[in-house]
């Protein structure tokens, strides 16, 4: 069975267990990754998306995180005196294609990371969950401190409206006078 994928703005022909070196993506050594975007599915029969085929997906792990060699460009422009050296490494990322899937399973890759945050997004939705009686009553009484969102659009407003730049605005002065010219009173 093989695919066709689609990642970094460029299309790959996957089959099982095979190694593809494709623009870096984020994860890192050993942890697992899942293409959503197949275009084609081969085997017994073939299933072209429109643009995507529904339901598949594709699986690997990561390898290797690495940079390309480096690419020299050189411009030079005759009889100018210009010449411009660059250089550029391109990034990349190593994966091992595990498996291939067009049953519509939706769940994720597990690795240590993606563990440790589905734990911190339980803690956080077990968190969230109702008061208590005795909370809801201390709302009512209006003894509760004021709601985060409460506390915040009281910091926002401005304490006055006035215009800082406009308080310390000087005065245009006018050039001092000229010394130069003599008037009446001193020619006394």
């Amino acid at each position: 069975m093989f695919a066709v994928i689609k990642t970094g703005g460029k299309q790959y022909r996957v089959a099982a267990d095979d190694l593809i070196e494709i623009d870096k993506i984020a994860g890192e050594t050993g942890e697992a990754v899942a293409f959503a975007d197949v275009l084609v599915v081969g085997g017994d029969e073939t299933l072209l998306g429109t643009p995507t085929v529904a339901g598949a997906s594709v699986r690997g792990e990561v390898v290797e995180q690495g940079r390309k060699p480096k690419v020299i460009a050189f411009k030079k422009r005759r009889r100018k005196n210009s010449r411009r050296k660059r250089g550029h490494r391109q990034e990349f990322t190593l994966v091992r294609i595990t498996e291939i899937s067009t049953d519509g399973k939706k769940d994720q890759p597990t690795s240590a990371k993606s563990e440790a945050k589905a734990d911190i997004a339980g803690d956080q939705a077990a968190a969230a969950e109702p008061k208590s009686e005795t909370a809801t009553a201390a709302d009512e009484a209006g003894l509760a401190a004021p709601s985060r969102e409460e506390a915040t659009s009281a910091e926002a407003e401005p304490a006055s409206t006035v215009n800082p730049r406009t308080d310390t605005k000087t005065p245009r002065v006018s050039a001092p006078p000229d010394t130069n010219t003599t008037s009446d009173d001193n020619s006394k």
